[in-house]
């Protein structure tokens, strides 16, 4: 059975300076990751449903757009027994952190995310932090920015690896993951294709942004494709010159 209950971190080839990271997505056949109106996902089989709590179950923290939250409102944690067993004698929390990314900051502490027994983090800015002073919501707020205002994606991982995050599972949306990969802070892709289609221009894809040129795209190596049912579970690696 390609989907075991059965993990291990280790192995991973370490990062120095930051995370070892992995996105964590289902799409439809046409690439899209939700629709036209960016409904909540929840659209996988439970055999995908599976698969991605052993991908939480991996890493020592979930990296989160704002916009992926406001639709899911809720965090990604582990249930299964067994990976529960397994993170604690691994010496790793029951739950993965759960890190949200806003610039703005402009979340809405009403969210049911909020009320969950798990531990969150902030990564933003210094217009952002504004909007968390004096709350406790979040743990640890971390603050990095460019001399632009933006979130210094470089500097945000390098705070995480001195936080000991070894492990970090990206789990979306495309906004997030465009700029993570021209940042080249990817490791891997775990992607489930679902059997239907969900169309629209407009419709997010798994990676957003502005797109990368021929001359400068990421190139993945494909290391396993596994059939479940009438889903397809892809895992590929980034292509560097040094790995």
């Amino acid at each position: 059975m390609p989907l075991e209950l059965q993990y291990s971190t280790r192995g991973l080839p370490l990062k120095p300076n930051r995370p070892y990271t992995t996105v964590v997505f289902a799409m439809s056949a046409d690439g899209k990751i939700s629709d036209v109106v960016r409904s909540a996902a929840g659209f996988g089989s439970s055999a995908d449903k599976r698969h991605l709590e052993m991908q939480v179950a991996k890493a020592d923290a979930l990296l989160f757009g704002a916009a992926t939250l406001r639709a899911d409102g809720t965090a990604e944690r582990v249930f299964d027994p067994i990976l529960l067993e397994q993170r604690q004698n691994q010496g790793m929390a029951p739950q993965p952190i759960q890190i949200i990314c806003s610039g703005s900051g402009a979340i809405n502490p009403q969210l049911k995310f909020f009320q969950q027994p798990v531990e969150r983090w902030l990564i933003t800015t210094s217009l952002g932090a504004k909007n968390w002073q004096g709350r406790s919501e979040f743990e640890r707020i971390l603050l990095v920015e460019t001399e632009t205002g933006k979130i210094d994606w470089l500097g945000a991982f390098q705070q995480l690896a001195s936080l000991n995050i070894k492990t970090l599972n990206v789990m979306g949306g495309g906004a997030l993951v465009a700029s993570l990969l021209a940042a080249d802070l990817i490791d891997e892709f775990w992607l489930t294709v679902c059997p239907f289609i969900f169309g629209g221009a407009t419709a997010p894809s798994p990676v957003d942004g502005e797109g990368f040129l021929s001359q400068t795209l990421p190139r993945l190596e494909l290391l396993s494709v596994e059939k479940v049912d009438q889903e397809v579970f892809l895992h590929y690696r980034i292509q560097r010159g040094q790995d």
